[in-house]
């Protein structure tokens, strides 16, 4: 029996004594993927960003001008500042360590939670340097402060030496961390890569205008086809501006001049660039809170999207354009480059690895920072105004149009759809490149739809096994609600009255779950199909997905497994047998990550499909359709004497395949 925690245990080995308290910097170490979201190539650069963020952090509240950001060697990292250096005093509630060893070897310590020593903050859980810490199997710290230098060295997140006074220093001040990650963590091949450093350090530069960063590595570290200079000043006095001229200097622009200012509101700032690209071109939403990239948006960049809509439709009603009222964020920012920093007082993340920003009055405070200088935006060039008003009344007009044609397309099929997560259904009207996923149940389909290319793939839930027809009356076919919202979905009618040509879809995908429920489920679809439905299978429309059961990691590099066969096979050949390999289980589905999901299945680039074929005659001409009609009704028919029967005459010939 499985205890309440999730471990097995029997009765007579559990006690006291098997409960473990981890303590001090143990639990990085034992679960590093809860403080920086795993051990691969995106965790281990994750340190660097968390040392170059409090060093930025030095600079934004003006104590410090200028980060030195050195990669030594591939596996070793310095970054310096001259702010104001780590205090180097005894820890008034540690008197036996000084505030240094506190800072780098305790969990929540750091002078950021009161915000008496800084106003805004990139490293707000007191967690940065100590993670980095735990995690690096060599990592030293050098003070320059009040014209002393000092230095300390940790392994592992323990203290190897104690803080030392090794010399004067008149002429430095500021905080020096160089650290190598544990290789006992990111495996053998963990390194890191100059160009992902160096694209941080120049992202970082753009974000503070006042702050010089200087960048430097080994030449050797640099591919032959790398553009990274092997060393470079990073300063960029005109901020967000700079950098979207940078990256829209090879793009067609639809306007001249970008929407670029710097606002401040209570103390807290706000700063942006936007502009309009070609119609050809794609967009792209860069946004940053003090300092710390947010790829996964949050509230921030809601207020700013409410802003912009909520002043072009204001500047529509001021000229009395009454279509302006339809527009939406999406009409009004397609084809947008847009950057985006704030700097806020105790923001909120969602996360360890802030990726999102979920600050309640965020939005407020963006949109009050953004919408009154956009509207005098606006008002300074009207023509500008009124070409980028009507281009967002097109886009919204020809929303409503294809909105429209999708409706009237998909009537039949949606009209009656009555399932927990309904069709998620593709923008695409052609057939021929569009693929319906039938999953099974509600989460998986969430899961789906979330990781599903949305013009070309649809999804449908079901909801777990459907009706076996192959047992089942024409009555309860008749009846069965679930299986004739599939066919509606399909835009055909089962039995005679199937008409291929009217199939919505080019493929349709069964994905179901790579365990025996799964197994289950994909049977019972593919009997429908083969009994209602037998020319779709004929004409190769069907198909069945590969997800897979194991997810292997080790440093940098992940693979994926089938089953437990292929895991073994993977680990014996592609994996480093010295260093400890990560294998996750995927329970189901809905419980993928729909980015491993979208990688491992619903990608037509890297996914598996098996082709479900029905040849109707052998090489030599003899029919087969009598033969596969015998199997289905003996494997999924009314009479299980006939399962039975099946199941012992064959049951050597499975015994030897699986080497039994």
């Amino acid at each position: 029996m499985s205890d309440l925690f999730g471990t097995a245990a029997s009765s007579d080995s559990y006690d006291a004594s098997n409960i473990e308290v981890l303590e001090g910097l143990e639990p990085v170490r034992h679960r590093p993927g809860m403080y920086i979201g795993g051990t691969d190539e995106r965790a281990l650069h994750h340190l660097a960003a968390e040392i170059l963020d409090n060093a930025m952090d030095e600079a934004v509240a003006g104590h410090a001008n200028r980060i030195d950001f050195i990669l030594e060697s591939a596996t070793t990292l310095t970054i310096r500042d001259n702010g104001r250096g780590m205090p180097t005093g005894k820890h008034p509630k540690f008197p036996e360590k000084s505030a240094v060893e506190v800072i780098m070897t305790t969990l929540h310590a750091g002078g950021k939670f009161s915000g008496k020593s800084y106003a805004t903050s990139g490293g707000l859980h007191g967690v940065g340097a100590s993670v980095v810490n735990a995690l690096s199997s060599a990592l030293t710290v050098e003070i320059a402060r009040e014209k002393l230098l000092y230095r300390q060295e940790f392994s592992r997140g323990a203290p190897v030496t104690a803080l030392n006074e090794i010399g004067t220093a008149p002429n430095r001040r500021g905080t020096t961390v160089t650290f190598t990650p544990d290789t006992e963590i990111f495996g053998e091949n963990a390194k890191f890569r100059a160009a992902t450093l160096y694209r941080m350090a120049r992202s970082k530069a753009y974000l503070f205008a006042g702050v010089e960063i200087r960048w430097r590595c080994d030449p050797a570290l640099l591919a032959s086809n790398d553009t990274v200079p092997a060393e470079a000043s990073l300063h960029f006095p005109g901020g967000l501006a700079d950098a979207l001229n940078d990256a829209t200097q090879d793009k067609g622009l639809m306007i001249s001049t970008p929407f670029a200012e710097l606002a401040e509101l209570d103390g807290q700032k706000f700063e942006w660039a936007i502009t309009w690209l070609d119609a050809s071109e794609d967009g792209f939403f860069s946004s940053y809170c003090n300092t710390v990239p947010t790829p996964s948006g949050g509230t921030h960049e809601t207020g700013f999207r409410q802003a912009i809509v909520r002043a072009l439709r204001a500047f529509g009603e001021l000229v009395g354009n009454k279509k302006a009222a339809d527009i939406s964020a999406d009409d009004a920012l397609a084809n947008s480059a847009v950057m985006l920093s704030v700097f806020l007082r105790d923001p909120q993340f969602q996360g360890q690895t802030k990726d999102r920003l979920v600050s309640a009055d965020a939005t407020r405070l963006t949109e009050q920072a953004v919408r009154d200088r956009f509207d005098h935006w606006l008002s300074s060039d009207t023509a500008r105004a009124t070409y980028l008003l009507e281009t967002a009344i097109d886009r919204a007009e020809e929303r409503k149009r294809r909105k429209k044609e999708k409706e009237v397309a998909r009537k039949s099929a949606t009209r009656r759809l009555r399932l927990p997560g309904k069709l998620a259904d593709c923008t695409s009207n052609d057939s021929e490149f569009t693929e319906l996923f039938l999953v099974e149940g509600d989460s998986a389909g969430g899961s789906a739809k979330q990781a599903r290319d949305r013009k070309t793939q649809a999804v449908l839930p079901l909801r777990g096994k459907i009706l076996n027809v192959a047992s089942a009356s024409s009555e309860k076919l008749t009846a069965n609600q679930e299986l004739s919202d599939l066919a509606l979905a399909l835009g055909v009618k089962p039995g005679k009255d199937f008409k291929l040509d009217d199939l919505r879809y080019g493929r349709i995908i069964i994905m179901t779950d790579a365990d025996v429920d799964g197994a289950h489920i994909a049977a019972l679809l593919m009997t429908y199909f083969y009994r209602e439905m037998p020319n779709l299978v004929e004409a190769g429309r069907l198909f069945l997905a590969q997800p897979p059961l194991y997810r292997l990691t080790q440093g940098g590099k992940t693979e994926y497994a089938l089953d437990d066969e292929q895991r073994e096979t993977i680990l014996a050949k592609n994996f480093d047998k010295r260093s400890k390999v990560e294998i996750s289980r995927f329970k189901g589905l809905g419980e993928m990550p729909p980015a491993q999901l979208k990688e491992t299945t619903m990608n037509p680039a890297s996914r598996r499909l098996l082709r479900v074929d029905l040849p109707m005659r052998d090489s030599v001409g003899a029919d087969l359709r009598r033969h596969t009609d015998q199997l289905v009704n003996t494997l999924m028919g009314k009479k299980a004497e006939l399962r039975f029967g099946y199941i012992r005459d064959h049951a050597d010939d499975v015994l030897a395949s699986l080497d039994v």
